[in-house]
């Protein structure tokens, strides 16, 4: 499922083609995705301008006037591709089979009509509309923890949240009513940059009183930097993720541990090897010398 830097990678893709254009039209090639659309969807949209296209944790907005946001998630498969009918071809080639168009936004930009379209092999995806002034009454939004690239995300705040646990440090950092957003490959690239075991308890590097210790404000650090990074390199893409414009997202091509198990560690002078475990049902990617 993608993460965090495949849906801000998206975003960013759309953005220039979206933000300020006019939706002509919706067209729905289905009732359904992983849940109904929402009810008289098309009607509702219809001649409302783009405002602005947003994220939160996994889930991308579409803000439109009028307070309206669509709340959009990828699911398994689902991509964005932009088709550009000014120049006369496809402006990005087809990264789907078209059969798989299930939602055509129709736009007006005032440089003349494109369409964005949803494809969504397996419709694991969904789409949904809300007030944008209520949206953290949202219920996958409710409970949400701080985005891991914001300024609400810091040692201190980490360590109130994991003060006293003895939930592995993997576990704790999944946890979205912790950070948004932060996933299974993130959290492994993290924790391997910052020397920690996944098996460690959160508790063990909060002191005593409550306060961060080194290696918690070490990791604070080093969540927003692989998580920049990933966005710096368009996201990784494993299984279904592509970009909106049909190419590959390249941060799997700079793993430090994720998936490379029985690989060298690469970190300098550790001579570890990089193991798999499985916790939660999660696989684990590690080195068992150098992370403690």
């Amino acid at each position: 499922m993608p993460e965090l830097p495949e849906v801000e990678t998206v975003r960013r893709g759309l953005a220039p083609a979206m933000e300020g254009a006019v939706i002509a039209r919706l067209e729905l090639n289905r009732p359904d995705l992983r849940f109904p659309l929402p009810e008289n969807f098309a009607e509702t949209v219809r001649e409302r301008r783009i405002v602005s296209l947003s994220r939160r944790a996994k889930y991308l907005l579409i803000d439109l006037e009028d307070d309206l946001t669509v709340i959009s998630h990828l699911g398994m498969s689902g991509s964005f591709r932009i088709e550009d009918e000014t120049l006369g071809e496809f402006h990005h080639p087809r990264s789907k089979d078209q059969k798989h168009d299930h939602v055509v936004f129709h736009l007006r930009n005032g440089k003349g009509p494109l369409k964005v379209i949803y494809n969504d092999p397996r419709r694991f995806g969904f789409m949904q509309l809300w007030r944008r002034s209520e949206l953290d009454l949202y219920p996958a939004f409710a409970q949400l923890g701080p985005e891991p690239t914001g300024n609400a995300l810091d040692a201190d705040y980490l360590a109130e949240r994991f003060s006293g646990k003895s939930q592995p440090l993997k576990g704790a950092l999944l946890d979205q009513t912790v950070i948004a957003g932060l996933g299974n490959i993130y959290v492994c690239e993290a924790l391997w940059r910052a020397h920690l075991s996944p098996k460690r308890a959160a508790g063990s590097i909060v002191t005593k009183t409550g306060r961060p210790k080194k290696e918690l404000g070490l990791l604070t650090g080093v969540i927003r930097n692989v998580i920049a990074d990933a966005i710096a390199a368009g996201g990784s893409s494993l299984k279904d993720h592509i970009q909106t414009d049909g190419s590959l997202g390249y941060f799997q091509h700079s793993f430090s541990v994720y998936d490379r198990e029985g690989g060298a560690c690469c970190t300098p002078g550790c001579g570890g090897t990089v193991a798999r475990i499985t916790q939660a049902g999660r696989s684990t990617f590690y080195c068992p010398v150098c992370q403690k």
